[in-house]
């Protein structure tokens, strides 16, 4: 609106008789007006898709939409009111130079013979647009895709389990073994470990599981790529302990994955079944498969089975004889091996109950449980294994149930590749080489299922949003014609985006998607304000529909165009630059695709449109038009062809 106003009174002050400041000001803020107000809209109604997301992606996404709408929607107002009031006081009052500033001539010169020389050869340039399109469309695929970004907390969560029945105290050495490995790492600060479960934990953990909270130096923390390295070295290490299983993560990736699929992983497969044999065996063969997938890391079985119990089974025969009752064993077994409180002693008034307990050296030896002593009805003592047999069994210290049904689940981590691309390769394999019984079947899901039902949500919500900008772009322009002409040159101005994610290494995540959803806004703005300048040069400035004014319309454009995409690249720069960074994670990637993105955008209002819209643009004088200065008003314009 600004740069309009400016150019008019420009214009202005070179007639011989110059115009009322006020008039030239309202004719050139109505000029673009039009535009201007379909142009946000549009804006604005790409990005409604973003509040219709459900889940963790919706919570994540949705407030930048508000926030983005809401903005656009202000600046049309600020562009309504404010903007053309400002540009009277500020601009109308002072004698305007009736020459562009020479940096504005100087641009328009460069760019005019640049655009002349793209005039000329049309075809040639709608085949290279065609040509990068298609190497767009082919490096998409390689980008891959993901739910999150990797996060830069500036801390690790390590989790680490054993052999079901590991001792707390197994657990405990092996953890200072570990503990004091992890702090020789250059860019840790400080390791604390706990194992196990509390008394009345909600979790249920067993003895071979356990936790280590890996805080990094503020040196480390600061950077993304020594969060990495650090990170790199910390599997390292932990792969030197054969047996342990483990998993590294941050605690906001944690809380998401938590959140989505209850493990904090990103790949899980659940199988649900009744028979809990038949559900382990089925559980190791998708973990054995899952190991031979390219990009699979810490593969765990979430209930494994295998914990050693002590069975006890009673000779009903042998415990009739001597009087005894298999609730008095059950009692003697309790007082033994968990304790029991049998008195109470007091010091002045201070109270102390006296328990009775084995010996830890007998309660950690299996052939002790036949040895523990019982009285009989005639007061004689016997030993346990005179009326019971005693063995070693295995069994497991939970069994997971979903939806009233048993289920077995195996997770794992994914390294070297992106998790969309790693759970479709894992689900084809295990549907197609894994024959499951009638009465179990697999379930897939966790944060790489989730992005990818974020994905289709917003593309099937995109498209429905996409009817309404067609419509509004038609009201805009009011060419079927020149429509599909923009729409069709659309995908060039996204291939920036796509050789920015690139070349930058990022994948395909939401925050990612966001960047090409703002990146289509700006180029269908840009598109509108220069096929509605054309119109406004044929139709209402009665110039003929020629080479000259393609020219001249692509020109007293430049200056917008230049401004919408060095205003945008120059906010979305500082977050572009490191956007590996702490703090960067989400929104560097769509900052990356954005400014990448103007690029080709740019090329495209500047360079592309132009040319294919000289080449196959339809636009004719209205019969009342008044001709434009340049215009020679004894002579019809030649017909186009």
């Amino acid at each position: 609106d600004t740069e309009n106003i400016s150019r008019r009174l420009r214009e202005n002050q070179r007639r011989a008789e110059p115009l009322p400041v006020g008039r030239i000001v309202r004719d050139a803020s109505l000029e673009v007006r039009g535009s201007v107000v379909y142009a946000s809209f549009i804006v604005a109604l790409v990005f409604v898709p973003l509040l219709t997301l459900g889940g963790v992606a919706g919570r994540l996404f949705a407030p930048l939409g508000h926030a983005y709408i809401l903005a656009i929607l202000m600046s049309l107002v600020t562009a309504l009111t404010v903007t053309p009031a400002l540009c009277y006081l500020l601009l109308g009052r002072r004698a305007a130079a009736a020459q562009a500033p020479p940096l504005n001539r100087w641009l328009r010169r460069g760019y005019g013979r640049m655009l002349t020389a793209v005039l000329n050869r049309p075809g040639s340039i709608l085949v290279a647009s065609l040509i990068i399109c298609a190497a767009a469309f082919l490096v998409l695929p390689a980008l891959g895709g993901e739910f999150l970004p990797q996060l830069r907390e500036g801390h690790y969560i390590v989790h680490t389990a054993s052999l079901p029945g590991t001792s707390l105290q197994e657990s405990l050495r092996l953890g200072q073994l570990l503990t004091r490995r992890l702090l020789e790492l250059p860019g840790i600060e400080s390791v604390s470990q706990w194992a196990g479960r509390a008394e009345r934990g909600a979790d249920t953990y067993g003895t071979h599981y356990s936790e280590y909270e890996v805080r990094l130096t503020p040196q480390t923390a600061e950077s993304g790529a020594a969060q990495q390295r650090v990170l790199e070295r910390i599997r390292e290490t932990l792969a030197d302990f054969p047996g342990i299983a483990f998993e590294v993560n941050t605690f906001l990736v944690e809380r998401v994955d938590e959140t989505i699929s209850g493990y904090t992983a990103p790949v899980v497969v659940n199988l649900y079944g009744t028979d809990l044999t038949r559900l382990d065996e089925k559980a190791r063969e998708v973990a054995a498969l899952i190991g031979t997938v390219e990009g699979a890391a810490s593969i765990q079985l979430r209930s494994p089975p295998g914990t050693p119990l002590a069975e006890v089974r009673f000779h009903d025969d042998q415990l009739a004889a001597r009087g005894l009752r298999p609730l008095e064993i059950i009692d003697s077994l309790e007082a033994a091996y968990a304790g029991k409180t049998v008195g109470r002693y007091y010091e002045g008034n201070r109270g102390y109950d006296i328990a009775v307990i084995l010996d830890p050296g007998q309660r950690g030896q299996i052939e002790g449980v036949g040895e523990l002593p019982l009285l009989t009805a005639d007061g004689t003592l016997i030993k346990l294994g005179q009326v019971a047999e005693v063995r070693q069994t295995g069994g497991r210290y939970n069994i997971l149930h979903q939806n009233a049904q048993r289920v077995q689940t195996v997770t794992c981590g994914v390294q070297g590749r992106d998790s969309e691309s790693f759970l479709n390769d894992l689900r084809d394999r295990v549907l197609a080489e894994i024959r499951f019984p009638t009465d179990i079947y697999p379930e897939f899901t966790g944060s790489a299922v989730e992005q990818s039902a974020a994905r289709s949500s917003l593309i099937v919500h995109s498209l429905l949003a996409g009817t309404g900008v067609v419509l509004l772009i038609y009201l805009a322009i009011g060419s079927v014609r020149h429509l599909l002409l923009t729409v069709l040159n659309l995908p060039f101005s996204l291939a920036g985006g796509v050789g920015a994610a690139f070349l930058t290494g990022s994948t395909l995540s939401v925050g990612s998607m966001v960047g090409f959803v703002t990146l289509f806004g700006i180029t269908v703005r840009n598109s509108i304000m220069l096929i509605s300048h054309y119109r406004q040069l044929v139709q209402v400035e009665g110039q003929c529909w020629s080479k000259a004014t393609a020219v001249r319309g692509a020109e007293e454009r430049l200056p917008a165009i230049l401004m919408t995409a060095l205003v945008t690249a120059l906010a979305m720069l500082p977050i572009a630059v490191g956007s590996d960074n702490p703090g960067r994670e989400i929104m560097g990637p769509m900052a990356a695709i954005i400014v990448g993105g103007l690029v080709s955008s740019t090329a495209l209002n500047l360079l592309v449109l132009p040319a294919v819209l000289w080449r196959w643009g339809r636009f004719s004088r209205r019969d009342d038009a008044v001709p434009g200065p340049e215009a020679d008003a004894g002579t019809r314009c030649p017909r186009q062809t």
